[in-house]
């Protein structure tokens, strides 16, 4: 392992860490050996990747100097921030800021930032096409991410990735088909008839690797593994679930007005999925993805091989 060349992974235990650390010790042929970094080395999830012959060392975001430590002699680092689980858009620029930083001082010769836009350029914080949340923001959990680029930009070698909407939030943010009381099931999305990038989270971490491997410096990249509307993504889980599923089309307005934590931000996102459709599908081609990722999973293919997992009550 010595003379490979070392992937610091922030995130290692959640969803697109966890893909590029286990798509490193999949490929026996690897140039890269994967540093698992992780809020607690002893918890079930980071024992696993070490079973996989990961390196794990625990450091928190929040301690700058600690993840200076974790990314020094790093070829690359993998830098994800966590806004779910606080729902804090200062403190997650102040991590994506801390995260910069520490890969500057390490010296760290390949940055992939995952990130998002930053929906302020399309809508303004004085226009009223959508609410302003937390004073700042149309979409909390895009903009800080988008806003943050500026801390990567010109300061280390950087690969910034666009994600997509996770298929897996059908599994863990109840974002499952619900029984309508008529028979059927109703699978609820603010989109109207746009066409939505998904893509199954581990390949997010798959087209990381991918793009370590391929050297992919300075660029911005889209990943999606397909782009479907919620009419077809319901005609699928119809046939795959053995279901009778249909999209239930309700209003961005509607769906703020849900009330769970952080439905004011989701229906924002879901309003900028479709008023701006074009400008938001196209960076994400799926053909370009699948050049990092032969791998990559469509929808059917994702949805089938964890049908079990999908809540249907």
């Amino acid at each position: 392992m010595s003379d490979k060349k070392i992937i610091a992974v922030m995130g290692a235990t959640g969803a697109q860490g966890g893909g590029l650390v286990r798509a490193i010790h999949a490929d026996p042929a690897s140039p890269f050996a994967a540093r698992a970094i992780t809020r607690n080395a002893h918890s079930d999830a980071a024992k696993a990747l070490a079973d996989l012959g990961a390196e794990v060392v625990e450091a928190d975001v929040a301690d700058g100097g600690a993840i200076v430590n974790a990314f020094k002699g790093a070829h690359g680092a993998y830098c994800v921030t966590f806004y779910w689980a606080h729902m804090d858009p200062e403190r997650e620029i102040a991590e994506a800021h801390t995260l910069a930083d520490a890969a500057k001082a390490a010296d760290v010769k390949h940055v992939v930032w995952s990130t998002l836009e930053d929906t302020r350029k399309w809508v303004p914080l004085d226009s009223d096409q959508m609410p302003t949340i937390h004073d700042h923001y149309k979409v909390p959990h895009f903009d800080t991410k988008g806003e943050s680029n500026r801390f990567f930009y010109n300061r280390v070698p950087t690969t910034f990735l666009l994600t997509s909407f996770y298929w897996d939030n059908l599994i863990y943010f109840g974002m499952n088909p619900k029984p309508d009381g008529q028979g059927r099931y109703a699978f609820t999305l603010p989109t109207g008839d746009a066409k939505m990038p998904g893509i199954a989270a581990e390949d997010i971490g798959k087209c990381a690797y991918g793009i370590y491997q391929q050297g992919v410096v300075d660029k911005t990249v889209g990943v999606a593994g397909e782009h479907l509307s919620g009419a077809e993504m319901a005609a699928i889980m119809s046939e795959v679930l053995s279901i009778d599923c249909y999209h239930n089309s309700v209003t961005p307005e509607q769906y703020r007005g849900f009330g769970f934590p952080g439905a004011d931000d989701l229906g924002n996102m879901f309003q900028f999925y479709r008023d701006f459709e074009k400008d938001f599908r196209a960076p994400r081609d799926p053909a370009i993805a699948r050049g990092f990722n032969p791998e990559l999973q469509d929808f059917r293919t994702w949805l089938t091989r964890n049908k079990d997992r999908i809540p249907l009550t």
